[in-house]
């Protein structure tokens, strides 16, 4: 390796500077809580709002990535209207260019040094004598990420600097703009941050490895990369979210052929405003970086609305049929309405026992009979599926209750609804916990893996029992069998509590797996009722009804005499 270019000191450079950047933006989005979230939901409520709201938190956050991932998550669950969005999109990329002038202007005009250490200094002492406080210890993050991002930039001037003295730049090849543009496209993709692209370029620039024109080329070229975040998050995702990624990846490649295209009127513009690019070829970048983002967003906000309507033609919304006995019956046709009603809330209990199975890993064969499609979704998918059928199934009953039915009629379907609402319950009640589930999974305690197991042990052995309801036609034997479940579920929970309690007694838990445990076995009992509770109404008529009431009350009332 040459003594005149050490490539480890570029290389810990734009580490240190990723690095900085990254503990910047974590600080900022933690410091600001939800507010952050909730100004980009309350303030897109136009295409001149949205476009300004995108570029202000951008600016604040330096991160048009992370910026349009959060328009992706709004778009997504339909809280932010398309026009909007790209509104978003187009105001990200006008805030991301603070980035090069604060580059430009502090990173080469004062020293670094004089500052970076006293700002890593203190945000890391903050951190060790401040870090309980939360928001003393993000603003201690805040000042390290600050000192380290122009660390970064110092080291990679200083590597920089050197690598001029091995040649002099008129021997560099001339390949031409479209070839640098290339480059700083692919600088951008691999390391996911445009602000580290520009920060490259511009400490080049500043020692003379690369001119004017190379510089602004690769500037335009990171401009294009940075949309690579958003199509990654895209990918697999749903339709509109496809539509966001395709209206910034459209929107940055128009910017870049205006500003390749309008290069030499821009170039008199910088001339006008801050003096001649190769004297100030630092500044005259960053300027240029916003012009031709501006003008970009200029040409592009007339053709919002049109372009939004082209992108649904091209990523048109996916019908998606959850119902297997609503779509061809008619809610006007009494009793065909009321079978096809019945039907489907069976076909969302079952579908809720195969999620909740899932989430516990446990192979949906061992309990349900039949090859069934949502085995092959995804549990996010699989949830949203639960959302979306009773939603359908709503939606049907609404209908049917606007007509005309006599008192039983409507009693009946309402029961049916509140059965729908108890199985997307239980459905939430194991989701809320799954995350705990993985964690008992990942334990070192033999307690902890062994309830765990035990756990899907209980849910296989309660569901057996409740699909050979299914097929039972004997209500008043499922009656008294649900009754019966219901009260060994009550002795499971009491037992569960007991076990705990002898092991914190021999002071084998931990304070947070004793919590985490009892919170689990809460929220597994309250989905095990809820399901019951769903087969219950859908089931059974008033007499066989009182037959459980009076099984449960007994039930009850044994476990208070205990």
């Amino acid at each position: 390796m040459s003594d005149a270019f050490d490539i480890w000191k570029l290389l810990a450079g734009l580490g240190i500077f990723l690095f900085g950047m990254f503990l910047m933006e974590e600080a900022v989005k933690n410091l600001a809580g939800r507010s952050f979230k909730k100004f980009i939901r309350t303030s897109t409520t136009g295409r001149i709002r949205s476009i300004i709201s995108g570029a202000s938190v951008t600016a604040v956050l330096q991160s048009s990535s992370a910026v349009s991932l959060m328009v992706l998550a709004f778009v997504g669950a339909g809280i932010m209207a398309m026009d909007n969005a790209i509104g978003v999109i187009l105001g990200s990329n006008i805030g991301t260019t603070v980035t090069a002038w604060i580059v430009a202007y502090f990173g080469f005009k004062i020293d670094i040094e004089s500052f970076s250490l006293p700002l890593i200094g203190i945000g890391g002492l903050g951190l060790i004598f401040l870090g309980k406080s939360e928001r003393y210890s993000n603003l201690s993050k805040l000042l390290v990420g600050f000192g380290f991002l122009f660390m970064g930039l110092d080291y990679m001037k200083q590597s920089v600097t050197e690598l001029t003295e091995m040649f002099d730049i008129a021997s560099l090849p001339d390949y031409g703009i479209m070839v640098y543009a290339l480059v700083g496209l692919l600088l951008t993709a691999t390391m996911q941050s445009s602000s580290a692209t520009i920060a490259i370029v511009l400490t080049a620039l500043h020692a003379h490895v690369l001119d004017f024109n190379m510089a602004t080329a690769m500037v335009v070229g990171a401009n294009v990369g940075t949309t690579s975040t958003v199509i990654l998050g895209a990918i697999g995702g749903s339709q509109i979210k496809k539509r966001v990624a395709l209206s910034h990846l459209c929107f940055n490649l128009i910017s870049a052929i205006i500003g390749l295209a309008m290069l030499p009127v821009l170039v008199w513009i910088i001339t006008r405003m801050v003096g001649s690019p190769n004297e100030n070829a630092v500044i005259g970048v960053a300027l240029y970086h916003t012009l031709f983002n501006v003008i970009g967003v200029l040409v592009f906000l007339p053709f919002i609305g049109l372009f939004a309507k082209l992108l649904i033609r091209a990523f048109p919304d996916k019908v998606t049929q959850v119902t297997e006995f609503l779509q061809n019956a008619s809610p006007n046709v009494s009793d065909a309405a009321m079978a096809g009603l019945q039907n489907e809330i069976m076909h969302l209990i079952r579908e809720t026992m195969e999620y909740n199975l899932k989430t516990l890993r446990i192979d949906v064969s061992l309990v349900l009979s039949g090859e069934r499609k949502s085995s092959k979704l995804t549990l996010e998918d699989h949830y949203e599926k639960l959302n979306l059928l009773q939603a359908e199934i709503f939606s049907f009953a609404a209908t049917m209750l606007s007509s005309e039915m006599d008192k039983e009629e409507t009693a009946l379907v309402n029961r049916q609804l509140h059965a729908a609402r108890m199985a997307l319950h239980s459905a939430k009640s194991i989701k809320d916990v799954r995350h705990n589930f993985d964690d008992f999974d990942a334990s070192e305690s033999a307690f902890v893996l062994e309830t765990n197991a035990e756990f899907r042990k209980r849910l296989i052995e309660l569901y057996l029992k409740l699909a050979g309801l299914f097929e039972e036609r004997r209500h008043a034997e499922v009656a008294s069998k649900l009754g019966k479940t219901l009260k060994h579920l009550t002795k499971e929970d009491e037992q569960f509590v007991r076990s705990i309690a002898e092991q914190t007694s021999k002071g084998t838990l931990q304070d947070m797996d004793i919590s985490h445990l009892l919170l689990v076995n809460r929220a597994f009992i309250q989905s095990s009722r809820q399901l019951i509770l769903a087969i219950k109404e859908m089931t059974l008529n008033d007499e066989e009804l009182e037959i459980f009431d009076r099984l449960t009350e007994q039930s009850n009332s044994a476990a208070t005499e205990e």
